[in-house]
């Protein structure tokens, strides 16, 4: 069975209620709370889970009371995810079978599939001046480092049946996951904003002057956050049957403009300036994957509990590098031919949309169709980012968690289709200074993950308590991993190399500096991550 094919409890209103009892007490009474909504509060052993939205029934006045009552009716809509960040209980889980470690491949492999790393590649050759060789090399190793993040925080969400958000409280503290939920509200804004745009651009090359790419942001961004409101069990069935017409117009891309690619190019610049651009571009190919280690989790929150995390991580990854790699190397491919080929050159200073319409010169209506499905590709990366950014407005806090998700998602979808339409004319711009700066605060979290579940958890072997994710008093303080959170941003700062802005360590590769401020905050928060948890243990036991 398909572990995404139930996202609620098969029709039931979902209620989210506190694990603590004092909690329940305060929040409910008999005469407010059904019979069979009490049975559910102490699962199998008798303590009470939480796991269900607690303004579910509850008499509510005003718009608390309207969002009560639509959610409830949404609910009902088939294939529509009503529940937000509440838990998924084990007995909630469905699927089980070999066939779901196929899906998680399939998930990654089509969500990946996009016109979005296309343009990443371009980058390259363009904006580093690398050639053939070094993009390719880069590309491949860097894909397969970055895809090792998402894919082991991915093996947290069948145990757990948590968010990926609601997983920071316990390497963050409560209190510090609020920022990681911030930043990662911004990030998913960011890519949703970054596939508007590309997908404007294509729907607007497509139709030549006869629609201008703020139109095609409108239309791109309205299909992100449509597709995102519905929730989990649509977004997977799409991003399984997806990624066929993706792959088909790829190909085609590949037949149509591969007799153009330079395979020949060199850098240009001396040793230390192609040094410098190589470590710009790893740094650039890397954070644009690693940035999915803050959602990747969710996918899977469905899954059994008994899921293997070795099989999870091995999946995720191999969907997740194979697409992006395979994607990433046209785009490469098709940036080497733009100095030699007078079209290309002249439609890469128009967009990149008219540079892929350019691409596939000679196939007349059948080229702008295969156009066509690659801007539909970037509905299959934006979506799910869009999804899981409500998600992480309901993980600010008490007053955002009773706005339904769905609703986070139509605010989300506005705010990407306004930024969209602003910065339609700044992609690469956006590119070249976006994707780095959300990977200085991913990185150190990573690392953060790492050393408390590796030293603190699994050498200790001391198991998580999946049930007191809303308990403030048994979460980790998070002292200790805000202090090494912000000492990794130190790291970040004097690696960076921005046009804006180079830290002192970057400047000292090449002439204008080499971008290693995600290696940099790897490394300081590692180093003082272990110490002071182990204080912070000491003294205050959690």
């Amino acid at each position: 069975m398909n572990p995404f094919s139930h996202p609620g409890t098969h029709g039931r209103p979902i209620l989210d209620v506190e694990k603590q009892r004092e909690d329940l007490d305060e929040k409910t009474s008999a005469s407010v709370v059904p019979l069979e909504v009490k049975q559910t509060l102490h699962p199998g052993n008798g303590a009470p889970e939480q796991g269900f939205e607690d303004v579910y029934q509850l008499p509510q006045p005003g718009l608390k009371s309207r969002l009560v009552r639509w959610n409830a009716k949404i609910e009902g809509l088939a294939g529509f995810e009503a529940r937000g960040i509440s838990r998924v209980l084990p007995e909630e889980k469905h699927g089980g079978s070999a066939a779901g470690y196929v899906q998680m491949f399939a998930l990654w492999f089509g969500m990946s599939l996009c016109v979005i790393n296309l343009v990443l590649g371009f980058l390259g050759p363009q904006v580093f001046q690398l050639g053939w060789v070094e993009c390719v090399c880069i590309t491949i190793f860097a894909n397969a480092l970055a895809c090792c993040g998402p894919a082991y925080m991915a093996t947290f969400g069948a145990p757990s049946g948590h968010r990926s958000m609601i997983l920071a409280r316990y390497f963050m503290g409560y209190w510090p996951a609020k920022l990681a939920c911030l930043l990662n509200v911004l990030m998913q804004v960011g890519w949703g904003v970054i596939g508007a745009i590309i997908a404007g651009q294509l729907i607007s090359a497509v139709n030549g002057s006869g629609l201008s790419i703020a139109v095609g942001c409108v239309v791109a961004a309205l299909c992100i956050g449509g597709l995102a409101t519905f929730g989990i069990a649509v977004l997977h069935v799409y991003e399984r049957y997806a990624a066929y017409p993706q792959l088909f117009a790829i190909l085609i891309l590949v037949g149509a403009s591969g007799r153009d690619w330079n395979t020949s190019l060199p850098s240009i610049g001396d040793a230390a300036t192609v040094t410098a651009s190589r470590c710009s571009f790893f740094a650039l190919m890397f954070s644009a994957i690693i940035g999915f280690t803050a959602i990747s989790a969710d996918f899977y929150v469905y899954y059994p509990t008994n899921t293997n995390r070795r099989l999870t991580f091995f999946a995720t990854w191999a969907g997740n590098w194979a697409s992006c790699t395979f994607v990433d190397l046209i785009g490469i491919g098709i940036a080497t031919g733009i100095a030699t080929k007078p079209a290309w050159t002249e439609a890469y200073t128009i967009s990149s949309g008219a540079l892929l319409k350019a691409s596939y010169e000679g196939l007349g209506g059948f080229g702008d169709f295969c156009l066509v499905i690659l801007a539909l590709g970037c509905i299959n990366n934006i979506a799910p980012s869009t999804y899981v950014g409500a998600l992480s407005m309901q993980t600010l806090g008490k007053y955002p968690k009773l706005v339904p998700r769905w609703v986070w998602s139509l605010f989300l979808m506005v705010i990407e289709l306004a930024c969209s339409v602003a910065g339609r004319n700044r992609l690469f711009i956006i590119f070249e200074n976006f994707l780095p700066i959300m990977a200085c605060w991913v990185c150190p979290y990573l690392a953060i993950v790492l050393e408390e579940d590796i030293i603190f958890h699994t050498v200790k072997g001391k198991a998580y308590d999946w049930t007191i994710w809303q308990d403030k008093d048994q979460l980790p303080l998070g002292a200790a991993a805000m202090t090494a959170w912000l000492v990794g941003w130190a790291g970040a700062i004097v690696g960076m190399s921005q046009v804006w802005y180079a830290g002192p360590v970057a400047l000292e590769l090449g002439g204008y500096g080499g971008d290693i401020g995600g290696w940099l905050s790897i490394a300081f928060a590692g180093m003082v991550y272990p110490p002071l948890r182990y204080l912070e243990l000491r003294k205050l036991k959690r």
